[in-house]
């Protein structure tokens, strides 16, 4: 009876865990470590797990007898961190060291090292249990090696292909191969190799004695494994003449790494040096080898922390391996942020470009926002990007992105030409193989207009980046058959190339406006407090430089510039500090900085309206009020102050008064005497003005609100019902939340009401709630001279795993709304 493919995949499997015991043919263990100057012994823990490791160990002289192209460093230190080879002869090398970047090179035979590790893992879960793990140079076979990862490619691909014809004949090779090796059977050689694995440890009660270091393969076996893998080869290759690449990809490296998220933004810093001396070491040894980084403010940082290592960037980037990518200062969240500030991360991330590299970029590169605005296409066009590249939209969990290679048009009617690829194995994040690259063109469902899709990878969103492993299996994979054909690019090329095949041989799909995505509705609302101090940062800085400019047409000296205060708020809109997902470290730092940007602008507004006022100031008797509008837009005359205002209507705080004027945008004089806004009435639970009439229930909600100007009802039924919801998503608590979550809500109802305001400028009406162990005190204000109802809402929140929502449900239709 014949095998099964799936039976004959399992036996394939399993000889390949033999195989792979063999591919190292001798050790040497590396004692005598220090760990922060004092001496480590191998599988100690750490002495503690505070700050940053430096481990370093004496000379390491490997032995003459040993082949440097054969020979490699392990290192498993028990974190995340940074090596440093000091050769003999004046040399020195780098690279990262994390879970996935564990064997390194070596280019002369003495050498000392040094290692900079946290106790962490690459998505900051600490690691409690650190220990200097491992520490060995290893003899490997090399050929070995390679005869192994071709055939779990060879098993890869066999199950991606399921019930293809191709199987067969992929699986056949494999077979073949494994046929041809002349292997030791000596049963001390045999368990000597093969007793640690899992399989065996699990049934087998070993005699004592029996295990002894093994000898290497022999010279018959060695020219096994060359026949053997010469054999496959050849098989693939034929199987590729019959069953030829199916569809294109375009391949970029890529590391994601967020500049902070589950640990803080000096670890990122860390994170981008690990990460590049990598990328720098694979580019040296891989000539073809493309790789892409955006975020200006990383650049930015190595300058600061690595200066050589940004020198060798610049080399790559000069002949073309090395791609900075993306435009921005950083990849922003697109929901938030106000449109000045996507254009200063357009302004000051090309400015840092063609600083560093003598360039700007054309390629807008946000693989992981939650959603994109529909302002960004007209913004991305005047800064100089013509298009765009993500793949979140494929997080969508409820209707499906009908497009991934289409005209992104905006507000405007701009348009930038916009790409999405769908890789089910990681994502941006692909480990590179047969499952990856097949699965990745056929979910490519703009094949028809496109022979080719990007496709980007290596380790990411803690960094990392494309491992030896991935470039091998890229080289090897021109050999399968039915796997796209897989070639090197940089990704504005690609880009190009698609514009130009798009202008000579037809139009794409245009999807117009927002790209909503259908999941992480909850970063909307996460972090409350870093959202408004960001919006009070954006508001600082505008209205400090528009209040600067006003100043310096009357002739006042502009302030020094404000950039290094922007570049903080643009550091923080990144897309997991801004929407609330990141841990609490982050959030604890970024409401310091924030609130320093507040202040800072604040100050500056103080002294631009000071000097303002005395170059208005006239020499009459008459006391007048300086008025100043920083908009572009009229404003209605609505005065805030401490200090009591002429006519003003006394308030907790201060006074206020409103006006029936509007103040022109962009304007600043001296009021006298301003005609006072319309009649304004508060009694009972009723609110009321020349435009509306408010009236409250006792239980806190809005029975009514009437247009007087439209004379119509505004709203359907009780508003300001305020309800508590569980909130205990399937995932990611701090970014979901569930269709079904009213299910089960609970009202809160108000205590008390209150008139705290009666006019004549301003009423408001004060309403307190109690829910558990927290307080919601909403104050509602109405204006003499608005339409518009305000809701100053105060909570003392004490609780874990609620949310809270207002409801207003509206007797309106409208596709239009302006709201903050």
């Amino acid at each position: 009876m014949s095998l099964t493919s799936a039976q004959r995949i399992h036996r394939l499997k399993r000889r390949l865990i033999e195989l792979h015991q063999w591919t190292v043919e001798k050790a040497v263990e590396l004692d005598g470590w220090t760990f922060n100057g004092a001496p480590q012994r191998r599988g100690e823990r750490w002495p503690t797990r505070d700050g940053v490791a430096i481990f370093k160990h004496s000379p390491v002289a490997i032995s003459a007898s040993w082949p440097l192209e054969r020979t490699r460093l392990e290192l498993d230190l028990g974190g995340e961190g940074l090596a440093r080879i000091d050769y003999s002869d004046g040399r020195s090398d780098s690279f990262g060291l994390d879970p996935n970047h564990r064997r390194f090179r070596l280019k002369a035979g003495r050498f000392a090292i040094e290692a900079q590790v946290v106790a962490r893992f690459p998505f900051g879960t600490p690691n409690r249990d650190a220990r200097l793990t491992r520490a060995r140079l290893v003899l490997i076979e090399p050929e070995l090696c390679d005869l192994v990862l071709r055939l779990q490619q060879v098993i890869e691909l066999a199950e991606v292909l399921g019930e293809h014809e191709a199987v067969g004949p992929v699986l056949a090779a494999g077979e073949d191969a494994l046929g041809r090796l002349a292997w030791p059977t000596a049963t001390a050689a045999y368990v000597a190799r093969v007793a640690s694995t899992e399989e065996l440890q699990s049934i087998w009660q070993l005699p004592e004695g029996l295990l002894h270091e093994s000898a290497g393969l022999d010279a018959a076996a060695r020219a096994s494994i060359w026949e053997a893998d010469k054999l496959l080869v050849a098989h693939l290759r034929r199987a590729r003449e019959r069953y030829p690449h199916n569809g294109a990809l375009a391949l970029t490296g890529h590391a994601h790494i967020d500049l902070a998220w589950l640990w803080p933004l000096a670890e990122t810093r860390r994170k981008a040096c690990r990460t590049f001396h990598t990328v720098i070491g694979l580019m040296e040894r891989y000539p073809e080898f493309r790789f892409n980084a955006s975020t200006a403010q990383i650049y930015a940082y190595l300058e600061e922390d690595d200066p050589k290592l940004l020198e060798a960037i610049k080399e790559k980037v000069a002949v073309g391996q090395w791609e900075p990518i993306g435009a921005m200062w950083v990849e922003p969240d697109t929901n938030l942020p106000t449109a000045e500030s996507f254009a200063r991360q357009l302004l000051y991330g090309q400015r840092c470009f063609e600083r560093l590299f003598g360039r700007r970029h054309n390629v807008c590169w946000l693989p992981d926002c939650f959603g994109f605005s529909p302002a960004l296409p007209q913004i991305l066009r005047l800064g100089g990007v013509e298009s765009f590249c993500t793949t979140k939209m494929n997080w969508s969990e409820t209707n499906r992105m009908p497009f991934d290679l289409f005209w992104w048009e905006g507000l405007d009617g701009s348009r930038v030409l916009a790409h999405s690829f769908n890789n089910p194995v990681g994502g941006y994040n692909a480990e590179l193989g047969p499952r990856a690259v097949c699965e990745t063109w056929k979910n490519f469902r703009g094949k028809h207009r496109h022979p080719e899709s990007l496709l980007a990878f290596g380790f990411g969103d803690g960094g990392g980046g494309p491992t030896e492993e991935m470039l091998e299996r890229q080289r090897q994979l021109d050999d399968f058959p039915v796997v796209p054909a897989l070639r090197s690019v940089r990704v504005a090329e690609w880009f190009d190339a698609l514009a130009a095949k798009v202008k000579n041989e037809g139009d794409l799909p245009v999807w117009v406006g927002e790209m909503y995505l259908e999941l992480h509705r909850g970063t909307l609302t996460t972090q409350g407090r870093t959202k408004i101090l960001h919006r009070r940062a954006e508001r600082a800085l505008i209205t400090a430089e528009t209040l600067a400019a006003m100043a310096a047409l009357l002739g006042a000296d502009l302030p020094p510039s404000l950039e290094d205060y922007w570049r903080v708020v643009l550091r923080n809109e990144f897309h997991d500090i801004l929407p609330g997902s990141s841990i609490r470290e982050v959030y604890e730092e970024a409401e310091v900085e924030l609130g320093e940007v507040v202040a800072a602008g604040l100050k500056i507004q103080g002294a631009q309206v000071a000097w303002i006022a005395a170059k208005l100031a006239g020499s009459g008797t008459k006391a007048g009020m300086l008025v100043v509008n920083p908009d572009l837009s009229p404003r209605p005359l609505r005065l805030i102050s401490p200090e009591n205002l002429p006519n003003g209507q006394t308030v907790d705080g201060g006074s206020v008064l409103a006006g029936k004027t509007s103040i022109p945008g962009l304007s600043a004089a001296i009021v006298l005497d301003p005609p006072l806004g319309s009649e304004l009435t508060v009694a009972g639970n009723c609110l009321e003005n020349a435009y509306i009439r408010v009236e409250f229930a006792k239980d806190g909600t809005i029975t009514t609100v009437f247009d007087k100007r439209a004379d119509r009802e505004v709203i359907a039924g009780r508003g300001n019902q305020i309800w508590a919801y569980a909130d205990k998503p399937r995932n990611w608590d701090a970014w979901d939340i569930e269709e079904d979550y009213v299910r089960g809500g609970e009202e809160i109802t108000a205590v008390a009401l209150d008139i705290v305001e009666t006019g004549p400028h301003r009423a408001a009406i004060r309403i307190a709630r109690r829910f558990r162990d927290s307080a919601i005190v909403q104050t509602v204000r109405l204006w003499s001279n608005s339409a518009r109802l305000e809701f100053k809402t105060d909570i003392d929140w004490h609780e874990r795993r609620v949310v809270v929502k207002a409801l207003f449900p509206l007797a309106i239709r409208s596709d239009h709304a302006i709201f903050e």
